[in-house]
């Protein structure tokens, strides 16, 4: 099981009220809210590993310079040595370190890798198993990894944890009208507002799906802008020819790597704290309280089965 976990605590941080706090008065929703995430994804799901994949770098430099724009509309403020501080909320920013301490008290593997995002991460944690894979993540980008042959599958939250949208390929062509390779696809020509990518002007999501059922794969669609014997219409093959140097470099940017060097790491779930004094001292600290139990008791109950 892997973890976008910024993409959780973000979850946690909008759907667990900000009263919720430590014994000074500090905001620890985000922290609490990830316990419990993760404590309902061990007892629902009873992974063998699990590793909480997060960003090292949420706008890696070599994405920027690819695509200028990306993810442009967050940065909150530009770091000349990198990377640039991303645009958070003033209360969760200091969460986020309370979280790692804690995951790694616990002995959760927490894996983020320098110029990486977690998605990359994630991506190459995937390629590497030997096994059935579950990502859990709010973000649509990591469905171009669904694979049904490597039983690779996203969960995506709907409500909290407690209900996800178990998406597989069959779910993604019901949907988006293509199977996980085809979605990086389907996501370069649509564009993505969100991340600050383009897309090719006048191709939406649908005419995306088609051009793909179509041509096969982003290279049959090049072709068949080349080829005077194709179906395009000519609105179409304009504006991909109009397209064409965002299309150049828009695929390496939208498609996860999956060849980051990842150190080693010990991915079994704990059945016990690893640092338990550091652990206690946190609960104390943060006031974890019953969201800190509930995956101790999760954990422990997994490793007794």
């Amino acid at each position: 099981m892997l973890l976008d976990t910024a993409s959780l605590y973000f979850r946690a941080y909008f759907g667990v009220p900000e009263s919720v706090r430590a014994p000074d008065g500090t905001p620890v929703n985000a922290v609490r809210g990830l316990l419990d995430f993760i404590a309902r994804l061990v007892e629902d799901h009873s992974p063998d590993d699990l590793v909480a994949c997060m960003d090292a770098d949420w706008r890696p430099q070599w994405r920027v310079d690819l695509i200028p724009s990306y993810k442009a509309h967050r940065v909150a403020e530009e770091t000349p040595a990198g990377p640039d501080v991303e645009e958070v909320p003033d209360t969760l920013s200091p969460q986020v370190p309370v979280i790692e301490a804690v995951l790694d008290a616990i002995g959760l593997a927490r894996m983020g890798v320098p110029e990486y995002e977690a998605d990359d991460v994630i991506g190459t944690f995937t390629a590497r198993a030997a096994g059935p894979v579950d990502i859990v993540t709010g973000d649509r980008d990591l469905y171009q990894l669904v694979d049904d042959a490597r039983g690779v599958r996203v969960l995506y939250p709907v409500k909290g944890v407690g209900t996800l949208h178990m998406t597989d390929e069959a779910a993604l062509r019901a949907k988006y009208g293509v199977d996980g390779r085809g979605y990086a696809d389907l996501a370069v020509l649509r564009g993505d507002p969100s991340d600050g990518l383009p897309g090719v002007a006048g191709i939406g999501e649908k005419t995306a799906a088609r051009l793909l059922a179509a041509y096969g794969d982003l290279a049959g669609v090049l072709a068949a802008v080349d080829d005077p014997r194709s179906g395009l219409t000519p609105s179409q093959r304009k504006r991909l020819i109009e397209g064409r140097p965002y299309l150049a470099v828009a695929p390496k940017v939208v498609r996860v790597a999956a060849d980051v060097p990842l150190p080693p790491v010990s991915t079994a779930l704990p059945g016990e704290p690893r640092d338990p004094a550091a652990l206690e001292a946190l609960a104390e600290r943060w006031g974890l309280g019953g969201s800190l139990q509930r995956l101790l008791a999760a954990l422990s109950l997994r490793a007794a089965r």
